[in-house]
């Protein structure tokens, strides 16, 4: 895979399971609500992904050596990367209770994280078990944070 896909995939699909989870539990935790949690994944699919591509596409521009297209591919894979992946999420909540949604949506994340850190450490000829727990416990820190932002929202703003 070129390098500059492999940067947009990576970043796409890291940022589309942390920031969907974060929004998913907080959204849960503050409002239980299935069409909320979906318009919350719905828009993280569209304009987050939108943004970080740009975000992506910015700091590969400001790379010297990169050309135009290389660029362009790391916006492209960065951004489709993460819309497809956060549709992904939407599964769960159409056809689960609300509650187990979140739940089976969290695993799904973190073994989608726990698996691109493995071909990441596989490439870098670096420890698979490190690699993924650092990045395994941000995501950790976040889904943690989010949830008790959401209950803090829910008592607040009753």
């Amino acid at each position: 895979m070129k390098l500059s896909i492999k940067k947009g995939f990576s970043f796409g699909l890291t940022s589309g399971i942390i920031t969907t989870l974060g929004l998913m539990v907080g959204l849960y935790a503050s409002t239980s609500s299935e069409m909320v949690v979906l318009g919350g994944i719905l828009t993280i699919a569209v304009a987050d992904s939108l943004s970080d591509a740009l975000g992506i596409h910015m700091a590969e521009e400001s790379v010297r050596g990169n050309t135009h297209k290389q660029v362009w591919e790391s916006t492209i894979a960065a951004f489709f990367t993460k819309f497809l992946f956060a549709l992904t999420f939407i599964i769960p909540v159409l056809f689960l209770a609300l509650q187990t949604a979140i739940i089976i949506s969290i695993v799904w994340g973190l073994i989608s994280l726990i698996f691109i850190n493995y071909f990441i450490a596989k490439d870098k000829n670096e420890k698979f078990w490190v690699l993924a727990a650092e990045h395994v416990s941000i995501a950790a820190v976040v889904i943690v944070a989010t949830y008790f932002i959401g209950i803090w929202i829910s008592t607040v703003f009753k």
